[in-house]
């Protein structure tokens, strides 16, 4: 498989899956993710040498919970319309690899939970090019009477924080009542994730720090927190090594790193 037009922001989430799910199956089974890093035509020598296991412990993490929340809300809501904007993903609904920052939304309906794995079956889906602030791609989802669910990986924290502001108001605009799942760091979290962005020469950075999600209910009356959980809660298991848990543990404690789920 070519990979000649493929960016950094898109492979590293990739690879962090793949490299995840073939040491710690139980964190992240991702076959997927396995099979495409094996069939690209990339070097990823870059990666090995100058990524932590905590870097993909912490991508890992971050998947898992965007998975086990995308099951638990289809369990619920079989008819959904379903959207994912996200980064290099091996997520239900789209199979193929999609930039974080120029956007592509895949638009989906599901009905049905696949037996392994963390993902689910598509009955329908759709792809659109068009960037997650490109808010005509909200026209372009239909059974949005049975549920709607937006998931936003790797994505809003890369942009400042008035554009976040607009976004969530045009998305209650368009979709009222939609449970809309993204990531947040915290100056912390930023920090760390822009160190690791820096190692292997990528030209993004976090830009929206977010410490406690419920500021954003004072943005627009609106918009209501349903949860922020730490990153990492994920079991854990004392073979990843006492310092990889020891790191885990402080990034929890000090909401470094955390998953935000609001509804419009």
């Amino acid at each position: 498989m070519s990979s000649i037009y493929l960016k950094k922001t898109l492979v590293v989430p990739l690879w962090h899956r793949a490299q995840a799910s073939k040491a710690h199956p139980e964190l992240l089974n991702d076959v997927k993710a396995i099979e495409l890093v094996n069939h690209l035509d990339y070097d990823f020598s870059i990666f090995e040498q100058r990524f932590t296991v905590e870097d993909s412990f912490r991508s890992a993490a971050r998947a898992r919970q965007f998975d086990d929340k995308l099951r638990a809300y289809v369990s619920t809501h079989p008819d959904a319309s379903i959207m994912i904007s996200a980064q290099a993903s091996t997520q239900p609904f789209t199979g193929s690899i999609m930039d974080p920052l120029n956007g592509t939304t895949s638009i989906s309906r599901t009905s049905l939970l696949c037996a392994s794995s963390y993902c689910l079956k598509p009955i329908e889906s759709s792809t659109s090019p068009k960037s997650l602030f490109d808010m005509s791609w909200c026209a372009d989802m239909d059974h949005t009477d049975n549920g709607i669910f937006i998931l936003a990986k790797g994505i809003l924290w890369f942009f400042e924080g008035a554009e976040i502001k607009r976004f969530f108001s045009s998305v209650a605009d368009a979709l009222p009542g939609a449970d809309l799942i993204f990531e947040a760091s915290s100056t912390l979290g930023a920090s760390i994730v822009n160190d690791s962005l820096k190692s292997v020469d990528m030209d993004v950075e976090v830009k929206w720090e977010l410490e406690d999600a419920r500021v954003i209910t004072q943005w627009d009356s609106r918009l209501k927190l349903i949860d922020q959980t730490p990153a990492y809660l994920i079991p854990r298991d004392p073979a990843w090594g006492e310092q990889t848990l020891e790191h885990i543990d402080t990034s929890d404690l000090t909401n470094a790193l955390s998953i935000v789920h609001l509804c419009v």
